[in-house]
């Protein structure tokens, strides 16, 4: 299996573009499954530089409809010049917000594009909340629930109904899990309903209590010193062999992994390739 990260904050090497998002490639067994789009068309840009062929992509799947993981799905989908299932929670239609202190106005950070727009590109939308088993071994989390108690929804982000701005619950946060051989590999987006939380889900939904690699989002970047901490010591009771929290982990909490975690934690940026053999 590999996991070949296209988009993320940083680059890895040269020729390979940055930007403020997420756009991760698995392949396992002939199947091909991207995870987001990105912020921008640079996702088309790192596929040629990282001599991955677009095409071969036989599913996506969205982990949430946020711009930075959504807003390159037009240059994608004229790129991939073929019609392709985009498996997402129904929410992600939904009108989304973002309003932090100090901001005088509510900012949209929902994906950028019409629906129909994107179905004339190709895209066929397959929307649900319940897990979505694309392979034997591959399949989305579906709705994550809330269980940890320190794991908190971030309160600036909302949604659009009518004319009433009302607190975002994010249920559209999805993360893809693969199983393998030395257990499950899972790739998130930005894990806003907490990575414990979805580590855990993982598990209940496939039976498979072994989680050997751990790449994407974990949203500590406006945590609490105390979420952090409790977060970390969760994760080490996972046993995980490999950790590439990224993106929306924070410059902060990736200091205090690569700390905890040692040589099981590396730099996931854009360009990184994961062999899984």
């Amino acid at each position: 299996m590999n996991i070949i990260t296209l988009i993320e904050n940083t680059a890895g090497r040269t020729g390979v573009l940055a930007e403020w998002g997420l756009s991760i490639l698995v392949e396992l067994d002939g199947l091909t499954v991207l995870l987001d789009s990105g912020e921008s068309g640079s996702v088309v840009h790192n596929a040629s530089e990282l001599s991955v062929d677009l095409c071969t992509i036989d599913k996506i799947v969205l982990s949430h409809s946020h711009c930075d993981h959504t807003g390159g799905l037009r240059e994608l989908l004229m790129a991939m010049r073929k019609r392709v299932e985009i498996i997402a929670h129904p929410d992600i239609w939904d009108a989304k917000y973002v309003k932090r202190p100090g901001e005088a106005e509510y900012r949209y950070i929902g994906i950028p594009f019409q629906r129909e727009e994107l179905e004339s590109l190709g895209a066929s939308f397959i929307l649900s909340s319940k897990p979505v088993w694309i392979s034997d071994c591959i399949v989305t989390t579906g709705e994550i629930p809330l269980l940890t108690d320190y794991e908190k929804v971030d309160p600036n982000l909302y949604v659009k109904k009518e004319d009433t701005f009302q607190s975002d619950p994010v249920r559209d946060d999805m993360a893809l899990v693969i199983k393998t051989g030395h257990g499950l590999a899972i790739v998130t987006g930005c894990a806003h309903r907490g990575i414990v939380n979805t580590l855990r889900h993982a598990r209940k939904l496939t039976g498979v209590e072994v989680i050997d690699t751990v790449v994407g989002g974990t949203h500590l970047i406006r945590a609490t010193e105390e979420q952090t901490e409790s977060t970390i010591a969760e994760l080490k009771k996972f046993g995980i062999k490999r950790l590439g929290a990224c993106h929306c982990t924070g410059f902060p909490a990736t200091i205090r992994l690569a700390q905890e975690f040692s040589e099981v934690f590396f730099p996931n940026n854009a360009g990184t390739r994961l062999e899984i053999s």
